[in-house]
């Protein structure tokens, strides 16, 4: 029998303190929002960073240091959060979790007191930033597992909707503060890092206890293994073959890219058979078993495979088309890009923790599959927008979307953890992230992908056209024309004048100073660029309506109040968490 203690109330699972599950979820959202803000603060500042280390990123041979600065953290932790997840349930979610801010404030502050130059120090910011990324999965992989623990399942909708849509909130929140602390000084983008987490280490060591462990646990040697080789080739190949290759426009016929991927397939399969025969496999598959468990985790990888290209999308939309049009200069627009892009990060503060309470009450489904119908139709509706649209129009349906998404993440999110018996949280927790992450890492690569079919097939005959009416010779007015289309795109993320990558200096000279003055101005390239642009968006905001649309489907099939199963789990799994 559970006696009553102040401040204390007895549920099926124990005794939730009222309290410390307050604490718990400060010091969680804390971990995550400063993790998601490092995920973003990075893109907007690349410029600025790269600039600070002397390096130019668009020259052949350079671009690895800027797709892995881009994506490397995202590829770490979906690779890590399911090991170290599981890692929380034999040793310790608290543990973990702590170890993951020592990691992560170690790192940031080795980022920022970077000595060299040049491609060296590049190298060395892509290799602190994975290790980086690997304190970043400690607190990703434990910290929903961790706040299960601490509240009871009435309230784990609401409580785990402020913590992920902090977390969400976070990337969008970091491409503002990249944009005001880069021009300041490019190592701050690091720096601010580390405050924050020698605050939060201390805290978290000091104030969260951990919930016993409840049973033995073995470390699946063969599926870390293979699930690791598995996703980073798949990763790799997606990386480079948005890339070009020899004379393509992209890298997906490339032996590296090809051998990449039949790799990494190959290796998720073995992976696939190693869980399924392993006494204590690391992939809980069975686990599939639970309705809600299964359809959420699919839903989340869906969801993240619509919505991962979509900020990268809307920064190349702004910085390379709209803001140059409204007379800002292209270097002062990856702040703008951030600030424009705020009302996305409203509308997910606003139905993320109301959607998350309500769905304590009312199930999840509603909200998940209200919010990818809506997401399904907001991306419709961007895509009637002309290159130059009126920004409130594009602020409201930016605001559609972020609510849309808030109302699916944070009940989904919940949905999924009150799935699960106590004892997998930490695994259950760490699966979900790896889908989620992974989605976004296929979402950019597809994202990219049709874009750039798109721009090869009208970009060259608009760019020469172009040149040649400002009185460019035939043959420069070709080789530019010619050019990878990526390279314009990678060019605008940065926040430089395409122009200026597309046309050489000695080039330049040859340009007489009106046609000069014209070509490298702020309106030439994204006015020449417009309708180029609209044939590659327009199918990729398709695919991500498709996308988001299966996740509905999806989300429906999770069950309705069925969704609460945590109490019935074991006969789910026909008695096999009970005789383990």
């Amino acid at each position: 029998m559970i006696r009553a203690v102040p401040g204390r109330r007895a549920t099926h699972e124990g005794i939730v303190d009222d309290r410390y599950k307050w604490l718990v979820l400060s010091n969680t959202t804390l971990g995550v929002l400063m993790a998601t803000i490092d995920t973003s603060i990075v893109l907007i500042a690349l410029p600025d960073i790269f600039r600070g280390i002397h390096v130019n990123p668009l020259q052949p041979g350079n671009t690895f240091y800027l797709l892995w600065m881009i994506l490397g953290f995202m590829i770490v932790t979906s690779v890590l959060v399911v090991s170290l997840g599981r890692l929380g349930d034999m040793l310790g979610r608290v543990k973990m979790y702590n170890l993951g801010f020592v990691i992560y404030t170690f790192f940031s502050l080795v980022l920022s007191v970077t000595w060299m130059s040049g491609t060296a120090a590049a190298l060395w910011l892509v290799i602190m930033r994975l290790f980086q990324g690997v304190g970043a999965a400690f607190l990703i992989a434990n910290s929903t597992a961790i706040l299960t623990d601490a509240f009871p399942e009435h309230q784990r909708g609401m409580a785990v909707g402020i913590n992920q849509i902090a977390g969400i909130a976070g990337t969008f929140i970091g491409l503002v503060l990249g944009g005001l602390l880069g021009p300041i000084q490019w190592r701050l983008v690091f720096v601010i890092s580390v405050p924050v987490g020698l605050f939060g280490t201390i805290w978290a060591y000091r104030q969260l206890r951990e919930v016993p462990i409840r049973r033995t646990h073995h470390i699946d040697w063969a599926g870390n293994l293979t699930f690791a080789v598995g996703l980073v080739a798949l990763m790799v190949g997606i990386t480079y073959g948005i890339q070009p290759y020899g004379g393509h426009v992209m890298g997906w016929s490339s032996p590296l890219v090809v051998v990449s991927l039949i790799t990494g397939v190959a290796a998720l399969t073995l992976f696939a058979r190693v869980e399924a025969r392993g006494p204590d496999p690391m992939f809980r598959l069975e686990l599939f078993r639970i309705r809600a468990f299964s359809m959420g985790s699919i839903s989340t990888l869906l969801a993240a495979v619509g919505r991962g290209g979509l900020m990268f999308t809307m920064v190349i939309w702004l910085q390379g088309i709209w803001l140059p049009l409204h007379g800002y200069n292209f270097s002062n627009t990856p702040l703008w890009a951030g600030i424009a892009l705020l009302p996305l990060t409203a509308g997910f503060l606003v139905a993320g923790p109301l959607c998350g309470y309500l769905s304590d009450r009312l199930g999840s489904r509603p909200f998940t599959v209200g919010g990818m119908i809506g997401a399904a139709g907001s991306f419709l509706m961007l895509e009637l927008l002309p290159a130059n649209f009126s920004y409130s129009t594009f602020g409201v349906i930016l605001f559609v979307n972020g609510l849309a998404m808030g109302a699916f993440s944070a009940p989904n999110r919940a949905g999924v953890m009150n799935a699960l018996p106590p004892q997998d949280r930490g695994v259950g927790s760490g699966m979900n992230a790896t889908f989620q992450n992974s989605g976004q890492v296929i979402s950019i690569g597809v994202f990219f992908t049709l874009m750039i079919i798109g721009l090869a097939a009208t970009l060259p005959r608009a760019l020469y056209s172009g040149l040649r009416g400002e009185g460019v010779s035939v043959a420069l007015a070709h080789h530019v024309a010619t050019l990878p289309p990526v390279t314009t795109l990678f060019a605008s993320f940065l926040g430089d004048n395409p122009m200026a990558h597309l046309i050489d200096a000695h080039a330049a000279a040859s340009l007489s100073g009106v046609a000069r003055a014209t070509v490298f101005g702020h309106r030439f390239f994204p006015t020449i660029i417009q309708g180029a642009f609209a044939t590659g968006l327009h199918p990729a905001l398709d695919f991500a309506a498709v996308v988001c649309a299966l996740a509905a489907i999806t989300s429906w099939f999770r069950g309705g109040r069925g969704d609460r199963q945590s109490r019935s789990v074991e006969a789910a799994l026909g008695g096999h968490v009970a005789r383990h």
